[in-house]
């Protein structure tokens, strides 16, 4: 069963860059962020969708992408996703 909320990492492969949401629907969300329907990563693409988690409440979801927004969250999403990072050469600034 797909819980119903989900938080995502997008990486831009243009400046290399994250970008942090939360969405109840992914496959929707994420092709909004790649045609350019979303005015702050719409000039910023191609993206990849790196990474996922979902969650049973909507308050628990955002609490979390709160969290990924933070110095010690991006710290904790370095750690996470550290050969990720490695592999698409992605420096955090």
């Amino acid at each position: 069963m797909k819980l119903p909320y989900c938080v995502y990492v997008l990486f831009s492969e243009k400046d290399h860059q994250l970008y942090i949401g939360y969405t109840s629907d992914i496959e929707r969300r994420f092709n909004e962020h790649i045609t350019g329907q979303n005015t702050s990563t719409k000039h910023r693409g191609p993206w990849k969708l790196i990474f996922i988690e979902y969650y049973l409440f909507k308050e628990d979801a955002i609490k979390r992408e709160k969290y990924f927004k933070t110095t010690i969250g991006k710290r904790t999403l370095k750690i996470l996703l550290s050969d990720t990072f490695e592999k698409l050469n992605y420096k955090n600034k």
